[in-house]
C-alpha cells in the first residue's frame, strides 16, 4: 500500500495521495464515498448515525468502515463519550490520485473516477433545486459555474491546475479557529477534461 499526507507544492492541501490499486478500488465503491465524503464534511461519527445519510445500514455502513480503515482512509476517532459507540473520522480533509502508468492502476483509477463522476452527477441540480433559492442574493452573485474550452500545451495545464491549487490551499488548510465567523462551506467543483486529440 502506497499513502502520503504531505504537504508540498504538488499537494498543498496536504490530501491523501492513493497510489494503490487497491486502495482505489475500495473508495470506488458508491457507500464507501459517501461515508468518506460525510466524514470529511461533518467531522467524526458513528456507523449508526452515518447509516442515515449512506444508504446503508448500521451493520454494513460499519463493515465498510473497516475496510476504509485497512486502507488509511478512516480511522478511529478517539472521541470520548459512551465506550459502546465507536466514533470514525476521516484520515484527512481529502484525497487526491493519479492515473498510473500501469494497467492495473490505470483501470482502478479509471473506476474511481468513474465512481467519483457519479456520486456528484446531480449535484448542481440539487444545489439549484435546494440551497440556491434560500441564498442571500449577495452569496447568489458568487455561485455558479462557467464553462470555458481553452489551448494549453500539458506543461500549461500543468501550471494552470497548480496555480489554482496555490489560490485555495491557504483557506483549504486553515484551522475552524481561523475561520472568520461568517465563513461557510462552499463547494468548487473543478472538472478538467483534456480532450483528445483531432484527427
Amino acid at each position: 500500500m502506497s499513502l502520503r499526507n504531505p504537504v508540498e507544492p504538488g499537494n498543498p492541501y496536504g490530501d491523501l495521495e492513493l497510489s494503490d490499486p487497491k486502495a482505489m478500488r475500495a473508495l470506488s465503491h458508491p457507500v464507501r464515498l459517501a461515508i468518506l465524503s460525510r466524514l470529511q464534511r461533518y467531522g467524526a461519527a458513528t456507523a449508526t448515525e452515518l447509516s442515515e445519510h449512506v444508504g446503508a445500514t448500521p451493520s454494513v455502513t460499519s463493515w465498510h468502515l473497516r475496510h476504509l480503515a485497512g486502507f488509511g482512509l478512516v480511522q478511529d476517532s478517539g472521541t470520548a463519550g459512551d465506550a459502546r459507540k465507536r466514533y470514525w473520522e476521516a484520515s484527512t480533509r481529502g484525497f487526491r490520485f493519479q492515473f498510473p502508468d500501469d494497467e492495473e492502476g490505470r483501470a482502478a483509477s479509471q473506476v474511481l473516477s468513474q465512481a467519483m463522476f457519479a456520486q456528484y452527477a446531480d449535484a448542481p441540480q440539487r444545489w439549484i433545486a435546494e440551497v440556491e433559492p434560500r441564498l442571500a442574493p449577495e452569496w447568489r452573485r458568487e455561485a455558479g459555474l462557467s464553462n470555458t474550452g481553452v489551448r494549453l500545451t500539458l506543461a500549461e495545464l500543468a501550471a494552470v491546475n497548480a496555480a489554482i491549487e496555490q489560490v485555495l490551499a491557504p483557506y483549504v488548510t486553515r484551522d475552524a479557529a481561523d475561520q472568520p465567523p461568517d465563513a461557510r462551506h462552499v463547494r468548487l467543483m473543478r472538472y478538467v477534461m483534456p480532450e483528445a486529440e483531432e484527427r
